[in-house]
């Protein structure tokens, strides 16, 4: 492996991914608006020479270099989340900007940045002559990730009938390589009561005060929940909440919350359901405690419902795609170090649900993700090129 050869190929893009990066940015595509992003991959993967490209019915593209028997994939969401408060951004976050050393803009880390340094990975093993008849890199830029993570891969591999040896999740890493993460799921309470005038409470009955001693209790099981050596504690927070009332001068009669459930190593949709209807105040109103759906359309037009539940999963150190990746890293970088992500990916479908491993290495800091002023490094995109470029390989020898 001539890994001086594949620093210098990655090195000598840098311009190239600059500029593909910062045309991504300046097109809005938040999810099930990712159109503008598919087509303008597209444009790149085309002019790159890409042995094929297709847009599957949901709307992923799906860029293929090589055609060897050993299927190695490289997923990067390409829907970002929006601006949010826009006096929080001290640069336009479409227009974004660049110097000598970082990006900036919205989905720069989170994670457009993640199919720039794919895209030219495959690109580079090409032009080196590293493809085989042993494998065929499969690079994705995926749909919804950021409304349901994973939905794209259950519709990847459920019809598109793919099924990889294994994923590189292009997430942010930090610089580092993860091999697993907490799993999530998205759960409602909610409780009824009957409404009255407000000026006479005592004829009603409160659905909203019954729903604040719901509260402290959700509140206080979150310090009682499972720990893990690996992925840590898994958690809970209340992420919304909503009410139903005549009026303002009426007692509510109907209160509700969103609660955003982190599940670690061990624990289960079916744990994490059971342990709030136990809760006293929520078998004493008689609360309902369900798990969302998720069927918003996707940008083709496409609904694939499911279930808002993302499985964890952890990927063994020993595992030949864990040790593949960091001999890659270390050919090039240095000894890496091998960690875990603390939000989600599109891996809770790919292994979590199906099996299929995945390991973790991409362009970007996981605190950049979802905030004003987002930036990630030009270093970063080129390392992660580079790594990708001499993996496949590494893998199949």
């Amino acid at each position: 492996m001539d890994y001086i050869a594949i620093k210098e190929a990655a090195k000598g893009y840098e311009a190239q991914m600059t500029r593909f990066l910062r045309e991504l940015v300046a097109i809005p595509g938040e999810s099930c608006g990712e159109e503008g992003h598919v087509k303008r991959i597209e444009k790149e993967m085309r002019a790159l020479d890409f042995d094929k490209i297709e847009i599957d019915p949901m709307g992923n593209i799906l860029g293929y270099m090589g055609r060897g028997k050993t299927l190695i994939a490289f997923d990067a969401h390409i829907d970002t989340v929006g601006l949010g408060e826009m006096t929080n951004w001290k640069f336009d976050p479409y227009k974004g900007y660049e110097n000598e050393t970082e990006i900036g803009g919205r989905g720069t880390s989170d994670q457009l940045g993640g199919i720039v340094s794919s895209v030219y990975g495959a690109k580079i093993m090409k032009d080196l002559g590293l493809l085989s008849d042993k494998y065929a890199a499969l690079v994705t830029g995926t749909v919804q990730e950021e409304d349901c993570d994973g939905l794209c891969w259950q519709y990847i591999i459920n019809e598109d009938k793919i099924s990889p040896e294994f994923v590189v999740i292009t997430e942010p890493t930090d610089g580092n390589i993860y091999r697993g993460q907490r799993g999530r799921m998205e759960i409602r309470v909610e409780v009824k009561g009957v409404s009255c005038h407000g000026s006479a409470p005592e004829r009603g009955d409160n659905a909203i005060y019954k729903m604040a001693d719901i509260v402290k209790e959700v509140q206080a099981l979150n310090d009682r929940l499972r720990y893990d050596p690996f992925l840590g504690k898994g958690t809970l927070a209340v992420s919304q909440s909503f009410y139903n009332s005549p009026s303002r001068c009426a007692v509510a009669d109907m209160a509700a919350i969103s609660i955003d459930r982190r599940l670690t190593f061990g624990e289960t949709w079916e744990i994490a359901l059971d342990e709030i209807r136990a809760l006293p105040s929520v078998k004493r109103y008689g609360a309902e405690v369900t798990m969302y759906k998720y069927d918003r359309p996707s940008w083709t037009g496409l609904v694939y419902p499911t279930e808002c539940y993302f499985p964890t999963w952890v990927l063994p150190e020993e595992h030949p795609a864990a040790k593949a990746i960091v001999e890659s890293y270390r050919g090039m970088f240095g000894e890496p170090l091998v960690d875990k992500w603390t939000f989600s990916t599109n891996a809770v479908s790919i292994m979590g649900r199906y099996g299929i491993p995945c390991i973790g290495f991409g362009p970007g800091k996981e605190a950049q993700a979802h905030a004003p002023n987002e930036i990630t490094w030009k270093a970063d995109l080129v390392r992660c090129a580079a790594v990708y470029a001499a993996l496949p390989t590494i893998y199949c020898k």
